[in-house]
């Protein structure tokens, strides 16, 4: 199989406009006869199925949610990157491009992430022009922060809610096409397969989650906007619904899996503190501009504040280590995630862990919280302030910034941040890897396309943090409802899919079956627990660093749990009825699936490069070591039982020098 890519021939700095210019149309009359069906609702799938109602296509919506305002994309805190310049601090479209290239450490496709950082300035506006709720500075201009891997502030935010605010401003959107009749929403719908009729993508089957009853939705194509994949290692910042089914699903039925292997781990976590956990809670990267990351310089120290005969005021200035200041001096704490969280792990496996498990590190804000005291002081006259009236000021501040992740912090760990430093460890956030899809967001199954974090085209081997708000609104607003067109203006003569042909029966038969399957096997043990023990294996061999024995032994494991899941797993109920465990059931098979692949992926990548660390690939200071020569492409996999089948888009950089990130 030949990927084509579809990028439009052109120079990188007008390609996307010239393309947008001279791409086909769909002729309003002709979009009142077509139906689209998007799956999933959040930034992603809202803004998409909001535009292409407004557009005059009839859509039908679906979310696994008892509303589409439930989505994840609500966890995403702290802001979204736009190329506005408005600190005049240097930033351009160019700038953000090419910090996406280097964060994602070359292994992202350039016109697509050219397209990206050009979008991102009319998302802001999009967005503002919705009410959302964006800080403001004392002029009224919007204000921005910074995030790891930039050296210019170009986030913008919303307190720490700024994924939950630009949802509901999406949902707006969606609310007043449903209003209109524009798009059906189906809440509480899960897709479980795709219906493929003469090669194209022209429908889904969804279970009803609250009656069990399959059911058929035939559409002249399918936009999937259904999130990441982070929950096969079981605990992540996820939500605890998000999973890879709808994908997977996709991936059975002849789409191409790129970079399975390319996972996110973010340093800016709560520890885990005890196997009873099933979730882990972010904390937002927006506090690395204020935090300082640090650990005692000595074991001792380490080892009296995680056995609580010393806390972190105890241990003087010069028995602290800032690493991250330290290692890499031009972007201290602000590197990016991939390399904070393998900095963090290095201090914790030197011993220099600061908690009962040694896996936790320090974020502290002391010196943040006396600067902007300091500064206060100062702006309201008062003279010679005192270190009480310095900290109160500070922490006001402070609290105006980040106040509901600190009040978040407390209650989960029972420590006040303003007075103690918050302690956190890296874990599993995001993926950069996806659904393969083409510069039109098109996967290789003609009429299938892929959205948002659900496809891999963005952001490489890492994603720089406020990018994936960025690039689910730049693919739901800006990009698919021009790109959708070059597939559906082929289109226009095409009837209605009929429901009723062989092949949604077909696949509906499959489904009935798959389900059947998982609730006759009556073993003694509960999906939760093959979940939990199958993360285990993904976080102990395809984890933070990964090496080739720990893979092919963590693909063998994996096989043996799937073989022991289909003899041994309980699922109570039946299928024709409200049954949670047998969607967990459903979701889980599917993880053990492309968990193997994750194996497969990490295995055949013989470099190390962003979130993907290779033991066997590093320098000498323990940096990442990419291969340029033979890796320099976009692995996409053909799902097979036994061997998967990798395909491979050359990447070419035209615009950008390949070379070794540096962020010293």
């Amino acid at each position: 199989m030949k990927l084509d890519s579809k990028i439009p021939k052109g120079d990188l700095a007008t390609k996307w406009s010239e393309y947008r210019g001279t791409m086909n149309l769909v002729a309003p009359n002709n979009k009142r006869r077509i139906e689209i069906i998007v799956v999933g609702t959040g930034l992603a799938g809202a803004s998409a199925a909001a535009t292409f109602g407004e557009l005059g296509y009839n859509v039908k919506a679906f979310t696994f949610h008892d509303s589409p305002r439930r989505a994840h994309s609500i966890a995403a805190q702290g802001g979204i990157n736009a190329a506005k310049n408005y600190q005049n601090d240097g930033d351009s479209v160019y700038r953000l491009f090419y910090d996406t290239i280097k964060g994602g450490d070359y292994r992202s496709r350039e016109a697509n992430v050219h397209r990206l950082a050009e979008v991102s300035t009319e998302i802001i506006d999009q967005c503002v022009a919705q009410g959302v709720p964006f800080a403001r500075e004392y002029g009224g201009l919007l204000a921005n922060r910074s995030f790891g891997g930039v050296q210019v502030s170009r986030t913008f935010y919303a307190k720490g809610q700024t994924g939950q605010q630009l949802l509901l401003g999406a949902y707006q959107a969606l609310s007043r096409q449903i209003s209109l009749g524009n798009v059906k929403m189906y809440n509480r719908h899960e897709m479980l397969d795709l219906v493929k009729v003469d090669g194209k993508a022209r429908g889904i089957i969804a279970r009803n989650l609250l009656t069990g009853e399959l059911e058929r939705h035939a559409a002249h194509c399918v936009v999937l906007a259904s999130g990441g994949y982070g929950n096969v290692f079981y605990l992540s910042t996820n939500a605890m619904g998000s999973n890879v089914s709808a994908a997977w699903r996709s991936v059975k039925r002849g789409a191409l899996m790129a970079n399975p292997c390319f996972t996110q781990i973010h340093p800016t976590c709560i520890p885990v503190s005890g196997d009873y956990q099933s979730k882990l809670t972010l904390m937002s990267e927006s506090l690395r501009n204020d935090g300082r990351v640090w650990v005692p310089k000595s074991q001792e120290d380490a080892q009296a504040i995680a056995n609580r005969t010393k806390t972190a005021l105890d241990i003087a200035e010069e028995d602290r280590d800032y690493y991250l200041e330290r290692r890499y001096p031009a972007f201290g704490n602000l590197v990016p995630r991939d390399v904070a969280s393998r900095a963090a792990k290095t201090a914790c496996d030197e011993g220099k862990g600061v908690n009962k498990t040694g896996l936790a590190v320090f974020l502290d804000f002391a010196a943040a919280i006396e600067r902007y005291g300091k500064a206060e002081a100062t702006s309201q006259r008062i003279d010679n302030p005192d270190k009480a009236t310095i900290t109160r000021l500070g922490e006001a501040v402070v609290e105006q910034k980040y106040g509901n992740l600190f009040e978040m912090y407390e209650k989960i760990t029972g420590e006040n941040p303003y007075k103690m430093p918050m302690k956190i460890f890296p874990a599993v956030h995001y993926t950069m890897g996806g659904v393969w899809v083409d510069y039109n967001l098109e996967t290789n199954i003609p009429g299938l396309f892929a959205l948002g974090e659900a496809n891999f085209s963005d952001h490489g081997a890492n994603r720089l943090g406020a990018s994936a708000l960025m690039q689910g609104l730049a693919d739901g607003y800006f990009v698919i409802p021009y790109t959708i067109g070059q597939f559906l203006s082929n289109e226009i003569r095409t009837p209605n899919i009929n429901p009723d042909l062989p092949e949604f029966k077909q696949a509906e038969d499959e489904t009935k079956v798959r389900l059947q399957r998982l609730l006759d096997i009556q073993g003694n043990q509960s999906v939760e627990s093959f979940h939990k023990r199958l993360g285990k294996i993904m976080w102990e061999y395809c984890g933070m660093s990964r090496n080739a024995e720990g893979l092919k032994k963590g693909r063998q494991m994996i096989r043996d749990l799937k073989k022991e899941f289909y003899s041994d797993v309980f699922v109570p109920g039946t299928q024709e009825e409200y049954n949670p465990e047998l969607e967990k059931a459903a979701r889980v098979a599917d993880f053990m699936e492309h968990g193997e692949l994750m194996m497969v992926d990490a295995l055949d990548r013989n470099e190390s490069c962003g979130g993907h660390f290779r033991e066997e690939y590093q320098t000498p200071e323990g940096e990442a070591m990419r291969n340029d020569n033979d890796y320099t492409y976009v692995s996409a996999w053909e799902w097979d039982d036994d061997n998967p089948i990798l395909h491979k888009e050359e990447l070419q950089f035209e615009n950008v020098e390949l070379k070794t990130r540096s962020y010293k």
